[in-house]
């Protein structure tokens, strides 16, 4: 496999679920089912099957993470708050919504480290130097780890979990830095790469190399970088607006991509499986 060209081993991405309003957050369960929000639904979608089912949980969820016990973490932008959805239960509570007194900034995305802490991003409304980071412990702290940044939205732990990217879509840049679990904070925090077109880079996902997918907003593109931050390549869909990336660790749908202009989930068959990690 050519690194620097993974577009090689793209097809034509083909619709999988359509006439949802405004997905985002792509994720795969272990069991391998594909779940992804929809913003505009109030809902979380299940998709097995070649079928989808929603699963009301009211405000606005965002960003979307599977729990090593199997529950479902999101982001819920229009509550202001962190909450969890158990499908086996059908039940949603509230873990977090505020910091230091103050609600949460529409939290938008989140991820897991290697400890099951929580790390999410909150860029607040509009495009401003306010955004900022945070970790939640397994015991329930809650520390900043950035700040001032122009609208963190879409962020991803490499495989071995030592470094942690974060998109900043008002300067249309995507950040790496070393990620200490053990003190919770990121360090080192440079540029990794630059965005072109569109509003700025929105989800991430990275391959079982290195790649890094970025999800740009308004380009009608997933963006490609090679492990150091060169740009690879770039895939062009249907749709202007994606929001997000995965893939499916099976490796059947390939890289699948939430996209809200025509409000579909995509499918780009490929001959990879990319990382759980980075869902």
């Amino acid at each position: 496999m050519d690194l620097t060209m993974p577009s090689r081993n793209f097809a034509t991405p083909v619709p999988i679920a359509e006439q949802i309003r405004f997905p985002e957050g792509p994720v795969f369960a272990s069991d391998g089912t594909l779940w992804c929000v929809e913003q505009h639904g109030e809902s979380l979608i299940q998709y097995t099957g070649n079928e989808y089912k929603r699963h009301r949980v009211g405000g606005r969820p965002n960003g979307l993470a599977t729990a090593a016990d199997g529950m479902l973490w999101f982001c819920d932008s229009g509550h202001q708050a962190i909450r969890t959805y158990d499908p086996s239960s059908g039940t949603s509570q509230t873990i977090v919504n505020e910091r230091d007194g103050v609600p949460l900034n529409m939290p938008n995305d989140l991820a897991f480290d290697q400890n099951q802490q929580l790390i999410f991003t909150c860029p607040g409304p509009d495009l401003t130097p306010h955004g900022y980071v945070c970790c939640l412990s397994s015991a329930g702290e809650l520390m900043t780890v950035a700040h001032q940044l122009n609208y963190p939205n879409g962020l991803a732990f490499t495989q071995d979990y030592q470094h942690l990217l974060i998109a900043e879509t008002g300067n249309q840049q995507i950040w790496i830095g070393e990620w200490d679990s053990r003190r919770m904070r990121w360090r080192n925090p440079r540029i990794f790469a630059r965005t072109e077109g569109g509003l700025g880079p929105d989800g991430i996902a990275l391959d079982e190399y290195g790649n890094v997918y970025v999800a740009v907003y308004g380009s009608a593109s997933i963006q490609v970088f090679a492990p150091d931050g060169q740009r690879a390549c770039t895939l062009t869909l249907p749709g202007q607006h994606p929001t997000n990336c995965a893939f499916d660790p099976t490796g059947t749908l390939g890289l699948v991509i939430t996209e809200a202009e025509k409000g579909a989930l995509l499918s780009l068959p490929c001959g990879l499986k990319g990382i759980l990690n980075s869902q």
